[in-house]
């Protein structure tokens, strides 16, 4: 079965700089049973950095210098750094401004060149920049996209997409980012396709190599039967494979490099599927279709699969059999968000009491009344479509079947129509066999003389009595059933009784903190509304009780077992809110030690930087689970801090991390108290446990995100929220079939805000096949990239980033080259062939290998690469998606009487523009950059100043001004916002002044500043990788 992919051909005349790899890794982290080569695969003997005459790789160790994926030196590669000469870069939101050029940073040039393709049999197939298909079967979905030419921006002045013989190339006028350039004058080199082009300066040749040799690293020699020409973009990388034997005499022409608007861009993978699928409505009647974007706006309606908000996974089809899935490397992953926010216009899940006899389960394997179940014998009896295990029907359950063996109150019971359900749990679903309590939420601030002085402590408790009116609750019920206890602390703890009919509240002082208890119950755990005056006074009081304290010292652990000692002994589930700001070094259990060691960045031991370092917080971590205790932390540190072991708690316990470096209380309290007071509101669910299902022939067998496990199937959350993922990879153990599909059924029991213990499900059908063509279709990149991100953050405690950094290129190589092997078109070797469902794979992963967790940066501190780390590990596929592909928006284009967002430009600096105004958003952080020529109007619209020079880059809020620039802009801000798990601080960063540098960190097509290859780099990397495995 042949399928038609998205076509490249790139020059490999000379490695891209900076980028050369180790003898790659297969398959998983650190597991040898996986390095191996795979069946038909020629596993390179050395690194892939430099060619060697005559084509063959170097044995033995990597030399020195190339084998580091990710250091972009100039000559890292022994190679001359490159000038790219080639028109300017066309900016896609601007048209008229002059392109940006910072200038005290060093200058990136912005890879472009004019487009050259091949010429012969494939000039009458060929439509440049369209990724779609003409040959093989029709594909499922939406419609390919257009070309790049007809989104991207204004239309570009016409260049040649092949050149005709004589025709001259001219270089672009000099800037500040590609230099001088060749003169227009010099003479044309007469290139071995018989084109002339311009003599690039210093141009080395290279002798032809002898007949019968390849012809450089990793090329076979081109096979005779070729069959069909493969209709597609041939991108323009001149310096690819000869055309033909006619064609091999004379030296070859020196590299050029890829025209950066010609390559497959995000920004329009995302505006296509939002222009064919963006405001439908997706039915889930269908097994195994692939859903819209994540990015794409639609409505969803249940019809018997769950819907892509609870449930996304990597490809929608799986390989019938495991050597298939070998074959592919295709990861099989869900990532599951059992408790997603949905819209309004979108049917709650209903909820399905049976009363004491329960949810109708299948005797063999447990699997939950679900749409997948087959009834039988007139409606007596079913048969399970996980296990095909045959079940009575319960008499109460019992209903008549029509003409197709549909029971007749089919439409009546969302248990049998519907993807996504609750149940009522019975008591035999409750610990002890006793309903649960509601749960409860302590607040516990650390009252540190550091935090006293710098106003945090008077702020926390201000906000408190606000937060405290909107706790949770049950649509029906007037009043949150959550009771608020509170706790401060230094060195010792200060517990507080709030009980309702105290006049003041009392504070009971615990000094023993290496053996925590509780010193009084009835009291300290209370109902917001009973005892609202208390609370409001102790809230007062607390700011002034600690305002003449000393004591910079404080404890961590015991703060968490005074909370968890509480919940347990008031038998409920709940949440410890900790407000805390420095390493804890008092005496006490879980003492830690200042151990930020920048010499283990880049060594083998740079892993121990993310490791807790100490078991304490691990251990803890399991009590909290085993009582329903969750940990969400606010920390507020001045200097490291040592995130990994103090994450470590909020992080299995199904809690948050949310991080505030050197706070400032008139810069910094707007974004703490947003997420503070997002964070009480939250859906969320206590004492959770899931468990996967899966039909025969596939299991579940690894899980990422906030859990805890103790066996090998259990999942287990202290509590799980609307934002947290899981991320669930599946094996093979058997075949599946084409006709029965790939069924998965995931159940988390939970207890609910009100004190209900209930089940949630969640079911999806996936299609599966014998044809690797299905599997690649039905491919979505989106989770691919957050499964990577999660199993590579993991990896990180275990093994050298190094290694982990070739693993994803080996990996994304091997899914890649499979494809052109298995499902492309024969085509030359010079060509880069991506399947369509992953035309931007390669972008996204190169953003995921220079995230500063994989690879290190100097303004990066150690505690903020394991707080992104932790991050990532719960992140969604649509969080996952912004923070390694930010959203970059052109506010000075703005319509102001449009209600929509502008569209998005690439992020890279050549879509930068002096005259522009740039709005950068990751859902972590926010940034509006300022060209030094930013319109007058546009300036004063927004900031109330007359010019540029005017503009203060101190602030974290824009002024609320009446203008429309302001209004729409502020508005922008809040949509983008809207979503997203955490505040994002805005920054305003001025042209060419220092702030700049950390902004385009975020540049994430560009080269790193210290390290990452440019997207253009990563794709030559890439394609020389797959040309070594099919050789």
């Amino acid at each position: 079965m042949n399928q038609q992919g998205y076509v490249a051909t790139p020059p490999y005349s000379q490695s891209p700089p900076g980028i050369g790899l180790s003898p790659p890794h297969y398959g998983h982290y650190g597991d040898a049973s996986h390095t191996a080569s795979q069946p038909g695969m020629m596993k390179p003997a050395g690194p892939l950095g430099t060619a060697s005459p005559g084509g063959m790789l170097p044995s033995g160790p990597p030399p020195p210098g190339t084998h580091q994926f990710g250091h972009n030196g100039a000559h890292a590669s022994g190679h001359p750094p490159q000038r790219f000469p080639g028109p300017p870069p066309i900016n896609n939101a601007a048209p008229s401004y002059t392109s940006y050029s910072p200038s005290p940073q060093p200058a990136y040039p912005s890879p472009v060149s004019t487009s050259v393709t091949q010429l012969n049999s494939q000039l009458s197939a060929m439509q440049i920049n369209t990724y779609g298909s003409s040959m093989g079967p029709p594909s499922q979905g939406p419609p390919g996209p257009p070309s790049t030419a007809q989104i991207q921006g204004p239309p570009r002045p016409t260049q040649p997409s092949i050149l005709q013989p004589g025709l001259q190339v001219l270089p672009p006028p000099p800037t500040a980012l590609n230099g001088p350039g060749p003169s227009p004058l010099s003479p044309p080199v007469h290139r071995p396709d018989g084109l002339a082009g311009p003599a690039p300066p210093n141009a080395q040749y290279q002798h032809p190599p002898p007949p019968g040799q390849p012809m450089g690293a990793g090329y076979s020699p081109q096979q005779a039967n070729f069959g069909p020409p493969m209709p597609g973009t041939q991108l323009s990388y001149p310096g690819g494979f000869p055309g033909g034997p006619a064609q091999m005499a004379g030296p070859p022409q020196p590299p050029k490099k890829l025209d950066p608007d010609s390559i497959p861009s995000p920004i329009q993978v995302i505006e296509n599927d939002r222009a064919t699928r963006g405001g439908q409505v997706y039915m889930t009647n269908t097994r195994g279709q692939v859903p819209p974007l994540v990015t794409t706006d639609f409505m969803v309606q249940d019809q018997g699969n769950a819907s892509p908000r609870y449930i996304r996974c990597t490809t929608y089809c799986f390989p019938c059999t495991s050597d298939m899935a070998k074959q592919a490397q295709i990861p099989l992953a869900a990532v599951i968000k059992p408790f997603a926010t949905i819209p309004s216009n979108e049917t709650p899940l209903y909820l399905v009491n049976h009363g004491e006899t329960g949810p109708v389960r299948c005797n063999r394997c447990k699997a939950y009344m679900c749409p997948f179940m087959q009834f039988i014998e007139g409606g007596r009896r079913y048969q399970c479509g996980f296990c095909n295990c045959v079940n009575d029907v319960p008499p109460f359950y019992f209903q008549h079947l029509d003409h197709m063996g549909r029971r007749l109150d089919h439409h009546e019971k969302p248990e049998l129509s519907l993807g996504s359900y609750e149940y009522v749990a019975t008591l035999d679903y409750c610990r002890k066999n006793k309903p649960p309590n509601p749960p409860a939420y302590i607040f516990m601030i650390d009252v540190s003389y550091s935090n006293i002085k710098n106003g945090l402590v008077k702020l926390i408790c201000e906000e408190l009595k606000t937060v405290l009116e909107k706790l949770p609750k049950e649509e029906q019920e007037e009043t949150s059933a959550i009771r608020v206890g509170f706790i401060t602390y230094n060195k010792v703890l200060h517990f507080f009784n709030v009980k309702s009919n105290l006049a003041q509240p009392q504070m009971m002082v615990v000094t023993d903190v290496g053996e925590v208890f509780v010193p009084l119950l009835d009291g300290f755990l209370v109902n917001y509304q009973e005892s609202q005056s208390v609370i409001h006074n102790l809230l007062d009081q607390i700011p002034e009780m600690f305002a003449d304290s000393n004591e910079n010292e404080t404890v961590f652990a015991p703060v968490i077992q005074a909370g968890m000692e509480a919940l347990k002994a008031a038998e409920c589930p709940g949440k410890l809110f900790i407000f805390h700001s420095s390493l804890p070094t008092a005496e006490a259990p879980g003492k830690l030690k200042n151990r930020d060691d920048r010499k283990l960045v880049n060594t083998d031991k740079e892993k121990i930087l993310f490791q807790p370092q100490t078991n304490v917080y691990e251990s803890l971590a399991k009590d909290c689970v085993a009582h329903g205790c969750s940990v969400t932390l606010f920390l507020f540190p001045s200097q490291y801090a040592d995130v990994a072991s103090l994450g470590l708690v909020p992080q299995l316990t199904g809690g948050t991390l949310y991080k505030y470096n050197n706070f400032q209380m008139h810069l910094d309290s707007h974004q703490f108290l947003n997420d503070l007071r997002k964070d009480i509101e939250k859906k969320i669910g206590f004492d959770a446990i899931m468990r996967v299902r899966t039909s025969t022939g596939f299991r579940a067998t690894d899980f990422f995100g906030g859990i805890f496990m103790n066996n090998t199937t259990d999942v287990e959350m202290a509590a799980i929220d609307c934002d947290k993922a899981i991320t669930v990879e599946f094996k093979h153990d058997d075949k599946l079939g084409e006709d029965s599909g790939a069924l998965i059924q995931c159940a988390v029991l939970y207890t609910t805000i009100s004190g209900q213990r209930r089940l949630r499900i969640h079911n999806l059908g996936l299609n599966c096949s014998s044809q690797l063509a299905d599997l690649y279709k039905s491919c979505e990149t989106d989770a691919l990239i957050n499964f990577f991100a999660k199993s590579a953050f993991k990896a990180v405690l275990h093994q050298p980033l190094k290694v982990i950094r070739e693993i994803l290129v080996n990996q994304t190589a091997h899914m890649l080259a499979c494809y052109r092997k298995n499902c492309a078109n024969p085509s030359a070797v010079s060509q880069l062939i991506l399947p369509e469902s992953m035309k931007v794979l390669p972008v996204y992963i190169n953003c995921l290998l220079k995230s500063c967790v994989l690879l290190s940066r100097p303004e990066i501190s150690t505690d903020e690469r394991a707080f992104q780390r932790q991050l990532v590990m719960t992140m969604g596929v649509a969080d996952s998606q912004l923070f390694f592909y930010p959203q970059l928006l052109p506010i000075h284009t703005l319509d102001v009487k449009s209600t929509s967002l502008p569209a998005a430009v690439r992020c890279s600096e050549s879509r930068l523009s002096e005259e522009g105004i740039f709005l950068l958003a990751n859902g972590l952080n926010m940034f509006l950059w300022l060209g030094v020529s930013s319109p007058p109007e546009v300036i004063q619209g927004i900031f109330n100043v007359p010019s540029f020079a005017h503009i203060s880059t101190d602030m974290t809020l824009l002024p609320e001004l009446g203008s429309p620039y302001s209004q729409k802009l502020r508005m922008i801000m809040s949509i983008i916002q809207q979503k997203r798990p955490y505040s994002m601080k805005l920054t305003i960063v001025k042209q060419r002044e220092q702030p700049e540098m950390i902004f385009r960190q975020f540049l994430v097509e560009d080269k790193g500043l210290y390290g990452g290859s440019s997207y253009v780099d990563f794709l030559c990397c890439v394609h020389k990788e797959i040309c070594q495995l099919l050789s």
